[in-house]
């Protein structure tokens, strides 16, 4: 169930530096994203993966559990890069563990990957796929780290942390002896059903007691016989760490199914274990737990979801709730009220950005982007309407800003110039504080909000998501759908040391600092470069010069590697230094540069916008990777004026004519040629362009060319423009003259036939002439009915015109097979043949509209007898087309029926109604019928198969359910109950089925009528069998016993056996008639002092009172006359 988690497997560590394991990425994939405000780092889930996520986070903020995980160093755990070394002793599970946890506390990213530790763990795909119990994975984990740490310093790390003990006491009313026994246990499971909450629970384990008195009574080793005792538990040790199960899950044995218990749970942030523990001389402290972990299950009993909530013992996070921070989002303006309103004086603005240039100089364009970084608002956006460019603003203030000769570059006059200032606001920059080595990003990291109360802030950490959450969330979780699963308590007494408090480092190996502060570098350097490559962008340059304009649109003059230059740029930057960069990579330009973004069009290059404003980055151009840019004077391009702008948009249509042609006389086909003209172009000009006088236009703009897509354009759509009417590049416009108007109907603005329509039918001879191997090609439409193309066909091949009213069509199949034929009335569309199909020219009338052709076969030569066909009116009864069937196949009597031919192509559901039509049975043409052998039953009737069912005389022993530890194999889907009509694997190989015979019996008829119909075939058992009470009835399904038959007074068709149903009959030692609250269990008991078992017995258990383990054991105790030390087995039958 968890792969090989018991075993140190080193075939899945790599020898990677960081993360050892981890599974190569792309070089080119982002990296993770860092910590959000909360400073946690989550865990990625692999797919079904969050109820390991939700335990490792609780084991993560158990800090004892940490740091001794911690204290194990490379000499007793060994080290990955040792896994390939022959004598290496490397334990894998701990060393991945402490690494994850080191990943989890120190590395600067959002979510941690699980991936190295489960496949140190062994697990494939599927079983990071598939979610288990995540109380079964906390033991099985514990285990195998017990296993793992064997030999060294840490081999009792789980004892000592986790283990205590009950002790469970028998106290004999007679003598007063008391038996105790002890047990151990790693976490306790309560009952959440009936329970009002966690103390109620652990009151009725371990205060309340259990008599066994009248029936259920206590064989006392003492006293040597059966007498009245009392049986209590009570917590032996206690230990400093307390896991608690709530048992969500059970089944209901009414509706046969598990379901999940969502009523009201309580548990307490703090208990005081004093009432239920055994020694309470001590003092109070030594008994208060509080909680620090709440697992929650979302959903039901067949999936959900799970997440955890975690108090922050050691406060490693920053806690602040939303409502914080929108408080002080809302206080920012009130403290940046000097900043913002220095900010709307645009001087001020640019003499502060100037004053802190060591230049005297810079250029304008980029005083233009400092001004946009240092307000987060271009120029053009918050002051161009007021005061016009920034270019013209500088010079309305020459006795503040000073040009250069070519009016370029601006500086400050000497007298404006201000002292020199980190930033706008005054703040100086710091460098992010650095500790052990690790670099942390303080502007993600805001002041921790400290309360009086140490540790008790709380967080929702669900699985890559980490949230702050009040204490007064986890009431939520008592109850519904989405509440708590497992709880974790620490001992009040543990107290943690002031150093610990806010060092995630604390106790941390040197080489895992070391590791981390590595990997840190790495993961600040890949996002640096992220960062980089995710804001450039590959412009593509036209430069005018190698361009033409000609049919509407801009194309190259050489070749597209000659007239197209491609440059990086960072969109970062601003237009004028995308200027500045195709000046420098330009060996000459001659007048002004305009740059405009362009689009390639079918109909070739066109020019869109101008790019204005210098200052300006190329990001609030809105240009992308893969941009188009001309670079040209604004005005012409080869002296030819170029009219730029969306309203001159090329488009290219596609012009049909239609003309003749001679192939048989028939039909009609098209010239076709291209156009460009801009989408502003009125009908009116295209039609004086294109259709002579009296002509009229068509447009198609859905792609495919048959007559229902054409649309006449009439008179009065010819004051509309290419554009508005809906044509785009490859529409397709039809020019028809005054004479080819005879296939428009002007008045529905349609055509009314279209060659496109026109296509072909193959047809094959299969009426066993010479030519049977020729094809034809048969033209034909969608309309032309089916007797034309029969009638072309025999024309084409050849053949006796005689042949037409003695033959059909029928089409064939891709494997050559036959199909039912054709009706000649039905046309091509009615028939639901595609054109190009394969049709057979066969001998036989074709059906007619009312008639049925069909297939049968028979069943008992399902594989040896051909499949037959015949031809019958739909009006005729079942029974008038069996007649006809078994004339036609020459088989006599009256003993058949028909059934119809089933999806796996057997005989399936029987035509019972011998009287209905085939129509009304919904028989359709093509169908296939199986002639059946046998009388149907009448109706009400059972025809029922019956089996004896014969016991061997040992049973096997069923698969035991093996541990992994030391070399064992753990089966834990060995104890899941099997939900009712399971058919229980070990029936097949422990049980013999004998075939007896059929019997008629009536459905109103009782399950003890049929034994007794049963104890009548001459197949019955040996042995006399006095009642019907003495046999046990199953279901067969896959030719063993399935669903068990319980109430032998209960009528048969309140079973709902079905139509095909077969029945066996088990001899029973003594009378056995099963009830609702029963269960039929099959026991094996242990023999002591062996890892074996002796042979089952079948035992009815009565659970209507309680269905608990519990409740098993008197009964079991019972039958074994009270033998001590044995180990049960169970395998519910039937549930």
């Amino acid at each position: 169930m968890f792969g090989d988690l018991f075993e140190e497997d080193f075939s899945f560590i790599s020898n990677n530096h960081y993360g050892k394991g981890k599974k190569s990425k792309p070089k080119d994939s982002e990296p993770p994203a860092p910590r959000d405000f909360t400073n946690l780092s989550g865990i990625k889930n692999q797919g079904g993966t969050c109820y390991l996520n939700s335990l490792l986070q609780t084991l993560l903020f158990t800090p004892e559990f940490r740091e001794a995980l911690f204290s194990l160093g490379p000499e007793e755990l060994g080290t990955l890069d040792d896994v390939g070394k022959p004598d290496a002793k490397v334990r894998i599970i701990p060393l991945q563990l402490q690494r994850l946890f080191a990943q989890l506390l120190l590395l600067d990213q959002q979510a941690a990957s699980t991936t190295d530790l489960t496949e140190s763990f062994g697990w494939n795909s599927n079983e990071e796929m598939r979610q288990h119990d995540v109380q079964e994975l906390n033991r099985i984990l514990f285990s195998a780290l017990e296993t793992s740490l064997v030999g060294t310093s840490g081999h009792d790390l789980i004892n000592r942390l986790y283990h205590g003990t009950v002790v469970n006491q028998i106290v004999c009313k007679e003598c007063k002896n008391i038996s105790e026994r002890q047990e151990d246990f790693l976490d306790l499971t309560v009952a959440v059903k009936g329970v009002a909450g966690l103390e109620e629970a652990l009151w009725n384990m371990y205060v309340e007691e259990e008599y066994f008195e009248n029936e259920n009574l206590y064989r006392c080793g003492a006293c040597d016989k059966l007498v009245e005792a009392s049986k209590s538990a009570k917590l032996h040790k206690l230990p400093p760490f307390l896991t608690i199960s709530l048992l969500r899950f059970n089944f209901d044995f009414e509706k046969c199914e598990r379901y999940k218990e969502t009523s009201c749970y309580t548990f307490p942030i703090q208990i005081n274990l004093r009432p239920f523990c055994e020694q309470t001389e001590m003092d109070d402290s030594e008994y208060m737990y509080e909680l620090f972990s709440v697992i929650i299950h979302k959903g039901g009993c067949y999936g959900g979801h799970y997440h955890v909530y975690i108090r922050d013992v050691d406060e490693l996070g920053n806690w602040q709730l939303q409502e914080d921070e929108d408080r002080l989002i809302e206080d920012q303006p009130s403290r940046d009220s000097e900043n913002t309103k220095e900010t709307e004086n645009p001087l001020a603005v640019l003499k502060g950005i100037l004053s802190e240039e060591e230049c005297k100089q810079i250029p304008v364009d980029q005083l233009g982007q400092k001004f946009l970084e240092k307000i987060k608002v271009s120029w053009n956006k918050k002051y161009r309407k007021q005061y016009g460019a920034l270019r013209k603003y500088l010079q309305n203030h020459p006795q503040i800003f000073q040009f250069s000769p070519d009016e370029n570059k601006v500086g400050l006059k000497e007298k404006y110039k201000l002292p020199f200032k980190s930033d706008f606001q005054g703040q100086a920059f710091q460098s992010p504080p650095q500790e052990n080595g690790i670099q942390w990003n303080s502007e993600k990291a805001p002041t921790r909000l400290r309360e009086s109360s140490a540790g008790c802030h709380w967080f929702d950490l669900n699985d890559s998501k980490v949230q702050p959450i009040k204490e007064e969330d986890i009431e939520k979780q008592f109850q519904g759908k989405e509440s708590a699963y497992m709880l974790f308590y620490r001992k009040s007494q543990l107290k943690r040391p002031p150093e610990a408090r806010g060092n995630p480092r604390y106790r941390i190996p040197e080489h895992l600092l070391n590791e981390m502060n590595a990997a840190n570098i790495e993961l600040q350097k890949k996002r640096a470069e992220c960062d980089s490559a995710n804001n450039s962008i590959d412009l593509h340059l036209h430069l005018s010069t190698c361009y033409k304009f000609h049919n509407g649109a801009l194309h190259p003059s050489l070749s597209w590697k000659e007239s197209v230059l491609d440059l990086i740029v960072d969109r970062r930057k601003t237009l004028g230094d995308l200027r500045q960069s195709i000046f420098q990579m330009m060996k000459s330009w001659e007048g002004d540069m305009v740059l405009s973004s362009a689009k390639s069009l079918p109909a070739g290059l066109h020019i869109y916008q101008i790019l204005d404003g210098d200052e300006l980055t190329l990001d609030c151009f809105g240009l992308a990777d893969g941009a188009d840019i001309f670079v040209w004077n604004g005005k012409e391009v080869g002296g030819v004026k170029v009219m730029a702008g969306p309203d001159h948009e090329p488009v290219l249509l596609n012009i049909l004519r239609l003309v003749e042609y001679n192939e048989g006389g028939k039909g009609q086909h098209f010239t076709e040629s291209q156009h460009v003209f801009p989408c502003s172009t009125k009908l009116s000009d295209l039609h004086r362009a294109l259709a002579p006088a009296g002509g009229i236009i068509l447009k198609n703009d859905s792609g495919h060319k048959e007559a229902k897509n054409w649309e006449v354009l009439l008179e009065e759509h010819m004051k509309e423009t290419i554009k508005t009417i809906g044509l785009t590049d490859g529409c397709s416009v039809l020019i028809l003259d005054s004479h080819d108007q005879s296939l428009v109907n002007i008045s529905s603005g349609n055509l009314t036939a279209f060659t496109y329509d026109i296509s072909w039918l193959q047809v094959k001879n299969f009426c066993g002439t010479d030519d049977e191997e020729k094809h034809v090609k048969i033209t034909a439409t969608i309309e032309t009915v089916m007797s034309d193309i029969k009638i072309k066909a025999i024309h084409e091949l050849q053949l006796e015109e005689e042949l037409a009213s003695e033959s059909c069509l029928r089409p064939v199949s891709r494997n050559g097979k036959l199909l039912s034929p054709v009706p000649e009335d039905y046309t091509v569309k009615e028939a639901e043949l595609k054109m190009g199909s394969l049709l057979g020219l066969c001998r036989g009338k074709a059906p007619t509209a009312t008639q049925l052709f069909l297939y049968f076969i028979i069943e008992r030569d399902h594989y040896t007898s051909p499949e037959m066909e015949i031809v019958v009116e739909e009006t005729a009864s079942v029974k008038e087309c069996l007649n006809l069937m078994l004339e036609k196949s020459g088989l006599s009597g009256d003993s058949w029926h028909l059934r119809r031919m089933d999806w796996c192509f057997e005989a399936g559901e029987a035509l019972s109604q011998e009287n209905a039509t085939l129509k009304e049975l919904n028989v359709c043409r093509g169908d296939t019928l199986v002639i059946t052998e046998g009388k149907l039953p009448p109706k009400g009737f059972l025809k029922i198969p019956i089996w004896w069912l014969k016991s061997s005389s040992q049973m096997k022993h069923e698969e035991k359910a093996q541990d992994q530890v030391n070399g064992l194999t753990c089966k834990m889907d060995a104890l899941q109950v099997s939900p009712a009509g399971d058919s229980p694997e070990y029936i097949q190989a422990d049980m013999d089925l004998c075939y007896a015979g059929i019997t008629e019996i009536a459905s109103e008829s009782s399950l003890e009528d049929l034994k007794m119909q049963a104890l009548t075939l001459p197949q019955c058992p040996e042995h006399v069998i006095p009642l019907p009470t003495f046999l046990r009835a199953w279901t067969v399904e896959s030719r063993r016993p399935g669903r068990l038959l319980r109430h032998n007074k209960q009528q048969l068709s309140e079973y709902k056996l079905g139509a095909r149903v077969e029945i066996c009959i088990e001899p029973l030692q003594k009378e056995e008639n099963l009830g609702p609250r029963e269960l039929l269990l099959r026991v094996q008991m242990g023999i002591p002092g062996e890892r074996d078992y002796y042979d089952s017995v079948d035992l009815v258990w009565n659970i209507s009172k309680e269905c608990t383990t519990w409740a098993l054991r008197p009964s079991k105790f019972r039958r074994e006359n009270g033998r001590k030390n044995r180990r049960v087995y169970s395998q519910p039958l039937i549930t």
